[in-house]
């Protein structure tokens, strides 16, 4: 982690939290937070401002810095993928800003619970990039070991993080652990019976999570308007929990929103659900061809809001993107990209004897059997 990265994490829980203050003066639902403008100009917003004020112009170089790698490491993977070297792989482009801007604003003591496209949030949780694609190529039933980075492996059932999220922020307040926990998924798993019994269980516990939802505007080939007529947020609050929508591609924003839910979940303030406005610039999968079902028109509009050119533009405005931090920020970007491509081509095919080695945690005579028939 960088030293720039340890201030991000150092000052989260120095932040103020709005829900501290007077009552909100705007709706957040209907005008979700915006700090930073598509064509690079900032956004005063008296409310929460405050809560990115010491973000400081190497900061957001960092910021920067891991989004150009997070989009690197995706293009990396499609294209392992498109030449055989991985089974499968669910893009993240276009959803940098939401991934980095909130993994960022988590310490090292919180934990994170992933669905299977949150590749830029395990980067930015100081998962080496040598294990991104393990569990894509098949080579290993899971990519890490999730009790040292403090972030699960990919969850490949639409919703159920939710809930093992829940449980664990449970866990942690029976423990009198300061700590947040969150659960990333996307729009479509809002429609799902896991995601609703998790919010309604959080806030009859007080359970301190950050649900994170990243609209993307694409469950599969189905639009999230196909859904909902009213604004994903607006859903946690039959269950009596605050929500705020943020623009998803303005990564200061999405760090200031999920500093403040971070903040409340560690205090003792229970859950907050944040839907994060961003969009699925690619397919669902690798295995998926969104040209048949989403007009390219819409595509393109969202191109206009780059999350990357963003941030960049802000950059250009403040004279922080130099030449050289430009060079900088490339070869890292290529390093990664080589280290990952390097590991993927290279990762030794497991023993088929040691397929069932960890269907349970004690000798089973059911797996012994099993075990026995495949030798």
């Amino acid at each position: 982690m960088t030293p720039s990265h340890e201030r991000l994490l150092d000052s989260v829980d120095e932040s103020p939290t709005p829900h501290d203050r007077r009552p909100r003066p705007v709706d957040r639902i209907a005008h979700p937070v915006q700090l930073v403008q598509p064509d690079g100009r900032r956004v005063h917003d008296r409310e929460y401002w405050g809560l990115v004020s010491d973000v400081t112009a190497d900061d957001m170089l960092a910021l920067y810095t891991d989004m150009v790698v997070a989009r690197r490491i995706d293009t990396e993977a499609t294209a392992l993928q498109r030449q055989g070297e991985l089974g499968l792989w669910a893009p993240l482009l276009g959803q940098e800003a939401a991934q980095v801007g909130s993994a960022r604003a988590f310490a090292r003591d919180d934990y994170v619970f992933t669905s299977y496209r949150e590749h830029a949030v395990a980067y930015c949780r100081g998962v080496p990039v040598e294990k991104l694609t393990a569990l894509w190529r098949g080579t290993a039933h899971a990519g890490w070991d999730p009790t040292e980075y403090g972030i699960t492996n990919p969850a490949i059932i639409v919703g159920a993080q939710g809930l093992h999220a829940t449980g664990y922020a449970m866990g942690t307040r029976f423990d009198g652990v300061d700590a947040a926990t969150v659960a990333y998924f996307g729009d479509g798993a809002t429609s799902e019976g896991d995601i609703s019994e998790a919010l309604s269980f959080s806030v009859a516990f007080g359970a301190g999570v950050v649900f994170f939802c990243q609209n993307n505007h694409w469950a599969i080939s189905e639009p999230v308007s196909l859904q909902t007529p009213v604004p994903l947020a607006t859903r946690a609050a039959g269950f009596g929990m605050p929500a705020i929508r943020v623009d998803g591609n303005d990564v200061l924003a999405v760090l200031a929103v999920t500093r403040a839910a971070a903040h409340r979940a560690r205090t003792g303030g229970g859950p907050t659900f944040v839907e994060a406005m961003t969009y699925r610039m690619g397919p669902h999968t690798t295995s998926d061809d969104p040209t048949r079902y989403r007009p390219g028109a819409e595509r393109d509009v969202w191109a206009g809001r780059d999350p990357l050119l963003r941030l960049e533009r802000l950059l250009d405005r403040e004279n922080v993107l130099t030449d050289d931090a430009r060079s900088r920020v490339s070869a890292t970007a290529d390093d990664v990209a080589a280290r990952l491509r390097a590991a993927t081509v290279g990762a030794p095919d497991p023993d088929p004897a040691t397929l069932l080695d960890h269907v349970y945690a004690e000798p089973h005579s059911l797996v012994d059997s099993q075990k026995e028939a495949l030798r």
